[in-house]
Formats: C-alpha cells, structure tokens, sequence
C-alpha cells in the first residue's frame, strides 16, 4: 500500500523572539501568532468596526507616504488594495487577537500589519508570510507606533459608529416620540410626581418631555464627537514624532476625513493625545448619559402601560410576542425591557472605560483595547435599541380612556383652588375627600362659598395644563 505524502500544513515564521509555526494559509504572522497563545482569554476579538478604521488608517498611511516620497508606489498601491479586501470584510477572519491583549494594542496593530503586508505581497506575485516585497513594519507600519495609530482608530471608529449607527437611531427615535406628543395632545390625565398623584398633565406634554431628552442627547453626542476628532496620530512611540514625516499625520487625516464624510485633525499636544484616554472617557460619559435619558423614557412607558386591569393602564403598547409561558394573552413591555438592559451594559462600560482611562502611567494608557471596545459596543447598542424601540414599540402606542377618566378623581386637583381659598383650605378638601371617597369637586361645592360656575371654571383640566391661558376668579 502506497503512502499518502506528507503535506505540512504551517510554515515557519521568525521574528525577534525566535521561529514559529504559522497555520500555511494564514495572512497573520508570528507576532499575530503569538499573542492568540498570550491571550487565550475572552475569545472575543476587536470590533470589525475598529479592524476597519485602522486598515483603512494603514491605507491612507501609504497613500500619504507614498506621496512624501518615503514608500515605493508598487507597495503602497499592494498595500492599499489589501486595506480595501479588508474593509470589504473579506479577511474578516483573519484577526483573532482577544481583547485582553497588550495595553496599547501593539498586538492588533502587528496583526494587521501583518494580515495587509501578507495580501500586498500575494497581490505583487509572492505567498502568503512573504515579508518582502512589503515588510509589515518597515513599510505597512511605516511612521506609525501602536501609541499613536490604536488610539486614533478608536476615535475614528467611533466617529463612524456614531455617523452610521447612534445619530440615526436617536433621530429615528426622536420622530417617534413627536408623532406621539401630536396624536397624544388632546389626552388629558394625571400627572405623578414621586410616583405619587400629582396635578392633571397632557400625555403629549410628556411624551414632548420624551423627545426633548433625546433632542438634548443629541447636542450633548455632538460634544463627544468634537472631543474624538482630535487624534494623537504623528506622536509615534512617546509623543514626540520620532520617525514620521511632519507632514504625514495631518495629510492622512485629510485623506480619512474625504473618505468617511468625517472630521479627524491631528491633534496640537501629542503628549496628552496618547498619554490619555480622556476624550474616549468624555465620549463614554456621554453614551451613559443617553443611557440615563433612554432608561427614563423606557421606564416611564412600562409604568404608563402596567396592567392592563389591575395597574395604571393609560397606553396600550404593540404586542409583539406572547408574554409568559403559562399565562395565556399575557402582554409584556419587552421592547422598553430590551432597551433597559441595553442602558444598564452602557452604564457598566462607561465603568470600565472610567477604569482604563484612569490608569495611565507616564507617556502611554496601557489599557486601550478594552476601553475602545467599551466605547464602541455603547455606541452600537445605543444606535439600534432607540431604532428599534421607535420602530416596534414608541409608534405604535395608543392611549386608553383610563387616563382621562381618572382626572376627575384626582386629589390633586385642590392645588387649583388654593390661589382662591388658600392652601391650608385646600389640603383640608384634600383630605376630606381621600378620607370619604369624594371628589374635590363634590367636597368643595358643600364646604365653600365657591358657585358652580366657578368651580367649572378652576377644575377645568384643560385649563390646568396650560395655566399661561388660566383666569383665576376673584376670591370672595
């Protein structure tokens, strides 16, 4: 019997700690090679939006160097068509680096590196390892460090996260909820405060509160994206510059901006761009707001719709899947409960992302990965549950009779007689009436001199709503 050949199926690879056994048809390297050994930790690599913005960073480097006169024009082509497979997500897995890697993402800037210097050098004729004609460091990495180049992909990134993804959801968003302050006007009920009854308010002025909050989101998020604009590309290693052209930092980040409908500039004090994370800590600090302002809304659409029968019952929302696997017809706000769990992971990576920001040592954060990654997942998350929760639930809410029909039960309607009676009067009528089931209605026409066409005129819920537009009668 014939044996079959033995085809090996690695190469060997060598870098400055020695060979290694690369899988044969990898476009990674040693160096990828090593850190997927160092770091077995999450199984969760960077985001393909990072791996992204930083070819597309690798791109525009050899653009811009090849036009300083610095790069050969064959390898900066070779390498900006490898950038392009990449961003067309054709190599998509081609970068395992975990997360929990090295502090300043040294391992997944070598990695890609190494993945564009290996297409570039199969694209010019060679294989697949070939560390000529395109060397991964000499010529992909060229006036770049990991110090400078991470950071700035991070910030890129989430400029394009944010672009694509959050503006458009919180917009979305934002439509939704003044569709409803429209339809929703005319729906007079009981305002709450402390969760307690409080004095009659329109359902569109609260849900105009809704979209207020969402429209001030989006000023605090255009803060944040000024603050990511400014990069630390150009610092190299420490800050200073060494080994990049004084022009190559500024005309890449033309370059990025022309190709993402973006604005990056390089920033005017390398020393703080690189030796902190403090505007990805703003930019955090501003998703987690967003956070706090969906989880008010969400929370108050749960209140809002409890029951239908047994709590407050004021909005019907979409019923967009069975509610409980025991209880027939059962309808849950799973939509406002998706977004909830949405704010609190937001929440908890702003904790990290203060963390890492926090853990700087002299002229480097060596914690850059996960706050990047924080940052990003927040970005994402936000953007698509507020355009969801448009979509499936916000839109789709109709109000009850129920809120109407309790207004006049309301004891807080004695506020409105207390410019005429005096405030201790009406607590009085408050009390009477709680205490006996009454209305403030029936408890003041038998205990004041007021006419029934003056409590007509104070107990007029439409006219509480908008006090602007209110004509007090003159005490007796």
């Amino acid at each position: 019997m014939t044996k079959e050949p033995n085809v090996k199926n690695t190469r060997i690879e060598k870098d400055s700690m020695g060979p290694l056994e690369v899988p044969i048809d990898a476009y990674y390297g040693v160096q990828t090679l090593r850190a997927m050994q160092n770091f077995p930790i999450s199984g969760q690599p960077m985001p393909d939006t990072f791996i992204r913005a930083l070819a597309l960073l690798k791109k525009a480097a050899a653009i811009i160097n090849r036009q300083l006169g610095l790069l050969d024009a064959k390898k900066a082509q070779a390498i900006a068509d490898a950038a392009d497979e990449v961003t067309a997500g054709k190599l998509a897995d081609q970068f395992p680096v975990d997360i929990y890697q090295t502090g300043s993402g040294t391992s997944t800037n070598m990695n890609v590196n190494e993945v564009l210097a290996s297409r570039a050098n199969e694209l010019l004729g060679g294989q697949r390892g070939d560390k000529a004609p395109v060397h991964p460091n000499d010529h992909v990495n060229m006036g770049q460090s990991s110090n400078d180049v991470i950071p700035t992909a991070l910030h890129v990134a989430a400029l394009v996260e944010i672009k694509q993804i959050l503006r458009p959801g919180l917009e979305q968003l934002e439509n939704a909820l003044l569709r409803q302050k429209s339809a929703t006007w005319n729906v007079i009920k009981t305002g709450r405060t402390h969760l307690q009854d409080a004095t009659p308010i329109r359902m569109g002025q609260e849900f105009s509160g809704f979209a207020g909050q969402i429209e001030r989101a989006g000023r605090r998020l255009q803060t944040a994206e000024n603050e990511l604009s400014e990069v630390a590309l150009g610092g190299t290693a420490v800050g200073t510059g060494i080994n990049a052209h004084p022009k190559f930092a500024a005309e890449v980040c033309h370059l990025l901006s022309g190709w993402l409908g973006i604005h990056v500039h390089e920033t005017t004090n390398h020393f703080q761009a690189q030796s902190t994370l403090d505007s990805l800590a703003f930019a955090s600090g501003v998703m987690k707001n967003i956070a706090i302002s969906l989880t008010k809304i969400a929370n108050d659409i749960r209140w809002m719709s409890c029951g239908p029968r047994a709590g407050l019952g004021e909005i019907e929302i979409p019923a967009v899947q069975p509610g409980s696997s025991i209880m027939p017809g059962k309808v849950n706000p799973v939509i406002a409960e998706s977004v909830l769990m949405v704010c609190q992971r937001v929440i908890g990576n702003d904790t990290t992302v203060t963390a890492a920001a926090a853990s700087g040592n002299f002229e480097l954060i060596v914690a850059m990965p996960v706050a990047g990654a924080g940052l990003l997942e927040s970005i994402r998350l936000l953007g698509r549950a507020s355009a969801n929760f448009a979509a499936q639930c916000i839109l789709g809410i109709k109000p009850t009779k129920r809120g109407p029909e309790l207004v006049e039960a309301g004891l807080m309607l004695a506020t409105a007689l207390a410019p005429v009676i005096g405030y201790e009067a009406a607590a009085s009528l408050a009390k009477d009436a709680a205490l006996n089931g009454k209305t403030i209605r029936e408890v003041a026409a038998a205990k004041t001199k007021l006419t029934a066409e003056q409590l007509t005129q104070l107990l007029d819920p439409a006219a509480m709503v908008d006090p602007s537009e209110r004509v007090l009668p003159v005490s007796g």
